[in-house]
C-alpha cells in the first residue's frame, strides 16, 4: 500500500469520528407533515450520501415503511417523534437488513414501546443507543486502524511493488466485508433464534398485531 493512499484510507477513517448524527435535540417537538419529514431528514443526513443525487428519504419509502408495518399510520397525516425515531433507526438500519428482517425488530419494538404505554418511550431508547453509538465511534476508528496495518503487512513476498500495493488495498477491504458479513449474520441468527421476543414467519410478519390499538393510543394522546 503505497503512502498515498494510506494517507487517503487514514484520512477516511479519522473522518468517520465526525459524522454527525442526528441528536435526540434536533428533532422537532411538533408533528411533522411529510414533506416536512423528508426536508428534515435530508438536511440532517445529507454528509451520509455516497452521491448528492442520492434519496435519503422520500413519501413512496415512507408509504411503504408503514405498508410493510416497519412504521405505525400517521396521526391525521402527520408525523410524531416517535415516527422520526424510527425512521432514523430504518436509514440505518435498512443499508445492512431486508425489509423483513427489520419488520421483525420492529414490531415488538412498536408493540412495547410506541404509543406512551410503557413507562420507556422510544426517546429514551433513542438516546441511550444515541450515546453508546458515540462511545463506540473511537472503538470503532482504532479497529480500522488496526485492520488497515494488518493489511500493509500482508502479501510480503510479493516483490512488484504495483501489485503489492494492489493487493495491501484489496486485503483491507475483504477485511472490513468479512466484518461486515459476520455482524450481519450474528443479527440475522439473533432474529431467526427469537431473541427479540418474537418468532418470526417466513414473510416476516409477527404474532397478534398490536400496531392498530398503538396508533388509536396514539390518537387519543393528541385529543
Amino acid at each position: 500500500m503505497d503512502k498515498t493512499k494510506e494517507a487517503y484510507i487514514r484520512s477516511l477513517i479519522e473522518s468517520l469520528r465526525d459524522v454527525k448524527y442526528i441528536t435526540p435535540d434536533d428533532i422537532p417537538n411538533i408533528d411533522l407533515y411529510m414533506d416536512q419529514v423528508t426536508t428534515f431528514m435530508d438536511k440532517h443526513l445529507t454528509s451520509s450520501k455516497r452521491f448528492s443525487e442520492d434519496k435519503l428519504l422520500t413519501k413512496t419509502m415512507i408509504n411503504n415503511y408503514t405498508k410493510n408495518e416497519l412504521l405505525p399510520p400517521p396521526y391525521k397525516k402527520k408525523y410524531s417523534k416517535e415516527h422520526m425515531y424510527l425512521l432514523i433507526f430504518i436509514y440505518y438500519f435498512k443499508n445492512i437488513l431486508s425489509i423483513n428482517d427489520i419488520q421483525n425488530i420492529f414490531s415488538p419494538l412498536t408493540k412495547r414501546y410506541f404509543g406512551g404505554e410503557s413507562d420507556i418511550n422510544l426517546e429514551d431508547i433513542y438516546k441511550e443507543v444515541f450515546r453508546l453509538q458515540e462511545e463506540q465511534t473511537d472503538a470503532l476508528t482504532k479497529d480500522m486502524i488496526r485492520k488497515m496495518t494488518k493489511a500493509k503487512e500482508s502479501f510480503a513476498d510479493v516483490t512488484d511493488p504495483e501489485d503489492h500495493d494492489f493487493l495491501t488495498v484489496f486485503a483491507f477491504i475483504t477485511m472490513l466485508c468479512f466484518d461486515v458479513y459476520m455482524r450481519k449474520h450474528m443479527i440475522e441468527k439473533m432474529i431467526d433464534q427469537s431473541l427479540m421476543g418474537e418468532k418470526p414467519s417466513a414473510d416476516g410478519k409477527n404474532g397478534d398485531k398490536k400496531n392498530g390499538n398503538k396508533s388509536e393510543n396514539h390518537k387519543a394522546d393528541h385529543k
